[in-house]
C-alpha cells in the first residue's frame, strides 16, 4: 500500500527555525499562541500519518475538498469537504487521505497557553461530530493573512500579528455559526515595501547601502528605521528570507545544496551551510532528511 507524508504537487509549507520559536515562545503575546509549521497540500493522494506518541504541538486540519478518515485516541472520524480536524498535544493518532477522493487539507501545528484552552472546546466540539464548516472561505482569507505573514520574515511585529490572528482564526471553527470577517488592507510603509523588494530579489546578493537606496534613504536613517519595526537588521532579515525559501526549495526539490545556494544569490555553498545551520540549527542536508522523515 503506499504512503506518503508529503510530496503533493502544489504543496507549500514553511517550517519556523527552533531558535525562533523558543525567542517568541516565552515573550508577552507570543506565549499565548506560537505557530510552529504551516501548510497546505492539494489532492494529497496516499497522504498518510500515523504517530503513536503525539506531537508537541496541536494539530488543525481544514478539509475543503476530497475525504479523509482519522483515529484520534481510539476515536474514528470521518473527514469529509468544509470539516476540520483538531488534534491536541501529546495525543495519539494516524489520519489518512481517501485513496479515491483524496482530500485537499489546509494544516497547521501551533501550541501556546490560550491555546490549549481554545483546543480543548475544539475536541470536545470534533468528538460531538460539531466539526462541519459552513463557509470555508473566511476561513481560508484568515490562513492566507497568516502564511503571508510568515512569507515576509520572522519580525517581532510579525510574529506578534500572528499571534492575535490566531484566536480569530480557531474562532471562526469553534463559532462557526456567528463568524464574520471583513479583511481590510493596511498601505504599504517603506519598510512593507523593501521586504517586497528583499523578497523578489531573493537570487541575488545585496549590499546594505543598495537596500537603503532603493528606500531613498541615507543607510544609517534606513537602518534605524527598518530595526525598529522588525527588531532586525535588514541584512538578517534579508537572510531569513533567504533560508525561509532555501526550506522550501529542500523540501519540495531535489536540487542539489549548491544549486539552492545559488538560487538564494550564495556562490559559496559552504557558507550557505554555515548561515543555514546558524538559523534551523541544523544542516541543509541534514534538514532534508529529518523533513522527509517528520512533518506533515
Amino acid at each position: 500500500m503506499i504512503r506518503k507524508k508529503e510530496g503533493f504537487e502544489g504543496e507549500k509549507a514553511i517550517i519556523i527555525p527552533p531558535k525562533v520559536v523558543n525567542q517568541y515562545r516565552d515573550t508577552f503575546l507570543t506565549r499565548e499562541f506560537y505557530i510552529t509549521d504551516i501548510g497546505f497540500y492539494p489532492k494529497a493522494k496516499y497522504h498518510y500519518r500515523n504517530r503513536p506518541e503525539g506531537t508537541n504541538e496541536h494539530i488543525l486540519i481544514h478539509c475543503v475538498e476530497g475525504r479523509g478518515s482519522a483515529t484520534i485516541d481510539g476515536f474514528d472520524l470521518p473527514i469529509e469537504a468544509n470539516h476540520f480536524l483538531i488534534i491536541p498535544t501529546g495525543t495519539q493518532h494516524l489520519y489518512r487521505a481517501d485513496p479515491a477522493y483524496p482530500w485537499t487539507i489546509y494544516w497547521l501545528h501551533f501550541g501556546g497557553k490560550q491555546a490549549d484552552l481554545i483546543v480543548a472546546h475544539l475536541f470536545e466540539k470534533m468528538l460531538s461530530q460539531k466539526n462541519k464548516i459552513m463557509r470555508s472561505e473566511p476561513h481560508l482569507a484568515l490562513f492566507s493573512k497568516i502564511y503571508n505573514t510568515l512569507q515576509q520574515g520572522y519580525s517581532k511585529e510579525n510574529m506578534e500579528f500572528i499571534a492575535l490572528t490566531m484566536p480569530f482564526y480557531l474562532s471562526a471553527f469553534l463559532l462557526n455559526d456567528r463568524f464574520n470577517y471583513h479583511p481590510d488592507e493596511q498601505a504599504e510603509d517603506i519598510v512593507d515595501r523593501t521586504i517586497r523588494f528583499l523578497k523578489i530579489s531573493i537570487h541575488k546578493t545585496l549590499s546594505l547601502k543598495e537596500i537603503a537606496d532603493q528606500a531613498h534613504l541615507s543607510v544609517s536613517h534606513f537602518s534605524n528605521l527598518f530595526h525598529k519595526k522588525t527588531g532586525y537588521s535588514p541584512i538578517e532579515y534579508f537572510n531569513h528570507l533567504k533560508i525561509q525559501h532555501a526550506c522550501q526549495l529542500l523540501q519540495f526539490s531535489d536540487r542539489r545544496i549548491f544549486e539552492i545556494a545559488l538560487a538564494i544569490g550564495i556562490e559559496d555553498p559552504y557558507y550557505f551551510s554555515r548561515l543555514f545551520s546558524t538559523q534551523m540549527g541544523i544542516s541543509p542536508k541534514q534538514y532534508r532528511k529529518q523533513w522527509t522523515l517528520s512533518k506533515s
